[in-house]
């Protein structure tokens, strides 16, 4: 999170200099206090999530139920997403305001054992701070990647005109700015949201009791996730528990989540412990 912050006061300072750092200052706090207040809101409505009672989910209320009075956590607002696709989600700034989601679609191939050790992955972001540290990370990657994109603009129609002297910026670094700062940001986005996946699974597993459980989840929702795509965008891939988006090669160094036989590998070694070679 340091470093978003800084390589965004750094883009700034690149291509704007002293006005130029204050203003990527600015932009940063005031996205950081929208993500932290708005974003669980804006993301159960950009699917469409309908807010459902014990009565209408009994088997999804009752596993969040029971794994947030072993986590003695309040119990988060239960949501259904109306998609085949097999998946999940939490958000919400803090345990006090958290809601986790599910599709229609995980729910019917899923058992409860394994539904309950997806929840419990879920409720583990919750408990960690994990959403609140991926919206803000990838809000700060998207303006840098936003100012990125306006300065290129500027450098092919604005010429010569508002170049500032050595001593506030130089065209060089602007330049060098335009091509790395994106990249360099994506990639440190990535490595956040990659880093709390693992830690998740590993909660998550101690949480529910069983990391078979979700190892036997994950691979059901990527085989599930692979036949039945969904209708995700990238802005919010990282807070499903399998990565909505598919896609291999050079795109895997973006992915939002790490790969899924490294995830059950893991599991399977907190189960059985270390593999011993031969």
């Amino acid at each position: 999170m340091v470093g978003l912050t800084v390589l965004l006061v750094l883009v700034g300072g690149a291509l704007g200099g002293r006005q130029g750092t204050i203003f990527a200052f600015v932009v940063s706090l005031l996205i950081n206090a929208v993500s932290y207040w708005f974003s669980d809101k804006i993301v159960l409505k950009m699917y469409g999530a309908r807010q459902v009672t014990e009565a209408e989910a009994p088997l999804l209320y009752s596993v969040t139920q029971e794994l947030a009075v072993r986590m003695n956590t309040p119990m988060p607002k239960v949501y259904i997403i109306p998609s085949d696709a097999p998946n999940a989600f939490a958000t919400g700034r803090n345990p006090e305001h958290a809601a986790v989601a599910a599709t229609e679609g995980i729910l019917r191939i899923l058992t409860r054992d394994e539904l309950t050790a997806v929840m419990a992955h879920e409720l583990s972001h919750v408990h960690n701070r994990d959403i609140l540290i991926s919206t803000i990370a990838a809000a700060i990657a998207g303006t840098i990647t936003m100012v990125a994109s306006i300065a290129r603009w500027g450098f092919l129609f604005g010429g010569g005109q508002g170049r500032r002297d050595d001593r506030d910026g130089s065209p060089i670094a602007a330049i060098a700015m335009l091509i790395l700062a994106p990249i360099a940001a994506a990639l440190i986005q990535m490595a956040i949201s990659r880093s709390r996946e693992y830690q998740a699974d590993e909660s998550g597993a101690h949480l529910c009791g069983n990391p078979m459980w979700l190892a036997s989840a994950l691979r059901k929702l990527e085989a599930g996730s692979q036949r039945i795509p969904m209708d995700a965008t990238p802005t919010t891939a990282h807070l499903f528990i399998v990565n909505p988006l598919h896609g291999g090669g050079f795109s895997s160094l973006f992915s939002t989540h790490p790969p899924m036989e490294a995830r059950i590998a893991r599991l399977e070694e907190m189960a059985y412990g270390p593999r011993r070679s031969n």
